[in-house]
């Protein structure tokens, strides 16, 4: 009987916090303030079928997010090509679904690229009273092209600026990067955006909201909440993971009755508790995260005998119901005692990276900042592998208060400051940070961090020291969305020290401009994340003095030891994802 008094307790506490849960309603519309917007789009033949429903897309999933209401956000939409057409005026739809049908409608002009035409047009009839614009209401102007203009854009874009309308300007693909900053509003990197192909034209969809909605508070301010931050417009607001309730402070969250249930379960018997899984999983449409809280805190504590170091395993303890069985981590192999294991060495042959030399210079004392890209063509599961590599290049440096100092910056659509170059004075504490920084997503404005790096980082209120050499490292998979000649070139005027380590579909010849020289030991590239272990082994920081270089030394990413060090690397890493949520859903509930 104790255990259905149980079982029902703990029902209804699933279900109270069911209920208390926020529930999903339809999508929030940006608050934005009224706008007035026109999307003048490129309809040139050099934009195929398929690239020109992308952006049809691209429009219509904007306009989705954003407030309709007749006094809020108003959309227009011109095409060009060797003419411009009007689609529809600022006046036309009143209603999304008026918008969508006119986008959908839209039959492309297939001709030339008269982009400096289509500015005039729209700041000459488009932004005009007789046309629904209206006065002291913002003028926006979203300008999209895939190739060089055939006409001069610069004089109109500035008169077309000077009249107040804001423009931003989306290359893609074959876009010319000058004739996008010239036509694009100050400051520059916060309007010109260049992506790689029309499939990806959405990344500058979330920027752009982004910026009308204005900043995610809960990304770019010290919120203060103690478990989760939930951005509104100009605002944000604390809530609590499950099985916490949100104390009156709006920041901190405290345990709630869920406890007092796990303490019962802990003092029932082993079948009781089979009893209640059993209970919990029946109604696991009530709460699935919930119940899979308490099933995995009963599995840990009462069923999994791998438990509380109950074992005599030297590496890995498998469960299953009432036994366990040893294993061993990849590199290693379980030996006759079925409890102890031994280094295994066996190689196989992969993609070889080229072998860097580099000279023994771990006792050179450098303040160090990494930019690493955080955007959404990362993955999360490459993101992870980013953070190892990061810590393999500080395992590298010789960190303490007067020598190395490490600073790390993520960049995505917007740029963060994990941690100055002030912050930490242990190699341990740095690796530690590392691993716990989150995954940002969206974009890649590698020429907004450089920038922020030059201005921020490598400043003496973050940490940077006078007559000590500075080192950039800039790590990317893909093409910068912005500009990054002027930062790029500055960094190194500056006499930073700048290295470019791409992956994947990072672009070879901005990762050139970004390097320093010579090019073969500042700058480094692999196809896949794998294996961008082996940069960090072969990356040594060059920042000795000529005279004080020693031997060359040159690593085999092929040899034996390097492949299991590699194999051993990616199952820790593996290993921590694993036990971080584990421990996660236990923490729920103790």
């Amino acid at each position: 009987m104790r255990q259905l008094c149980v079982c029902v307790s703990v029902l209804l506490a699933l279900a109270t916090m069911a209920v208390a849960r926020p529930k999903e309603g339809p999508e929030q519309k940006c608050k934005s303030g009224p706008v007035d917007l026109m999307f003048i789009i490129d309809s040139s033949r050099s934009v195929r079928p398929h690239e020109f429903e992308s952006m049809r897309k691209f429009m219509i999933d904007i306009i989705h997010t954003l407030d309709m209401e007749a006094n809020a956000t108003r959309v227009g939409v011109v095409q060009y090509s060797s003419q411009v057409q009007n689609e529809f005026s600022l006046k036309t739809h009143g209603k999304l679904q008026g918008m969508v049908k006119g986008i959908n409608e839209i039959v492309p002009l297939a001709q030339g690229t008269m982009t400096g035409l289509a500015i005039k047009y729209v700041m000459n009839h488009a932004f005009t009273a007789a046309e629904g614009d209206r006065p002291k209401v913002p003028n926006v102007a979203v300008i999209v092209t895939d190739g060089r203009p055939q006409d001069r854009v610069a004089e109109v874009a500035a008169e077309a600026r000077d009249k107040g309308i804001e423009i931003y300007a989306v290359g893609v693909a074959r876009a010319d990067m000058t004739s996008l900053r010239a036509m694009a509003s100050p400051p520059i990197e916060d309007h010109v955006f260049l992506v790689e192909s029309f499939d990806l034209i959405y990344q500058f969809g979330l920027q752009f909201q982004d910026k009308l909605c204005g900043m995610d508070l809960c990304l770019e301010s010290d919120h203060g909440c103690e478990h989760l931050c939930e951005s509104s417009p100009r605002s944000f607001h604390c809530l609590c993971l499950p099985g916490y309730t949100l104390n009156e402070d709006g920041n901190t969250c405290k345990v709630t009755s869920i406890r007092y249930q796990t303490d019962q379960v802990k003092a029932m018997s082993w079948k009781e508790q089979v009893f209640l899984i059993f209970c919990i999983l029946s109604i696991y449409v009530i709460t699935n995260l919930t119940a899979t809280v308490i099933f995995v805190s009963l599995y840990d504590t009462a069923i999994d005998p791998c438990a509380g170091g109950k074992h005599d395993c030297e590496q890995i303890c498998i469960p299953s119901p009432g036994a366990f069985t040893c294993g061993c981590n990849t590199g290693y192999t379980l030996n006759d005692d079925k409890k102890t294991c031994t280094r295994a060495c066996y190689c196989m042959k992969r993609a070889l990276i080229t072998p860097m030399s580099y000279p023994a210079c771990r006792s050179a004392n450098i303040d160090l900042v990494l930019l690493i890209d955080g955007s959404k063509s990362v993955r999360p599961q490459n993101f992870e592998l980013v953070k190892q590599f990061v810590n393999q290049v500080v395992d590298s440096l010789d960190v303490s208060a007067h020598g190395t100092r490490v600073g790390l910056v993520q960049y995505s659509s917007h740029v963060r400051t994990e941690f100055a170059l002030k912050m930490y004075e242990k190699a341990d504490d740095i690796k530690k940070a590392v691993m716990n920084v989150e995954y940002m997503e969206k974009g890649t404005m590698t020429g907004l961090a450089l920038k922020h790096m030059m201005e921020n980082s490598f400043s003496e209120a973050e940490g940077a020291r006078k007559n000590i050499p500075r080192v950039g490292l800039v790590f990317t998979d893909g093409r910068s969305q912005d500009d990054i000649t002027e930062w790029a070139k500055k960094a190194k005027e500056e006499g930073i020290t700048m290295y470019a380590v791409g992956v994947g579909k990072a672009v070879e010849d901005e990762l050139r401009e970004i390097a320093s020289e010579p090019l073969d030991k500042h700058f480094f590239y692999t196809t896949d994340f794998t294996f961008i272990n082996q940069i960090a082994e072969n990356l040594k920081l060059n920042v000795c003095a000529e005279e004080s270089q020693g031997e060359l030394e040159v690593k085999d990413p092929c040899a034996c030891e390097s492949l299991v060090e590699f194999q051993q690397a990616t199952m820790s890493t593996l290993e921590q994802l694993k036990t971080k949520h584990i421990l996660l859903y236990t923490a729920l509930v103790h």
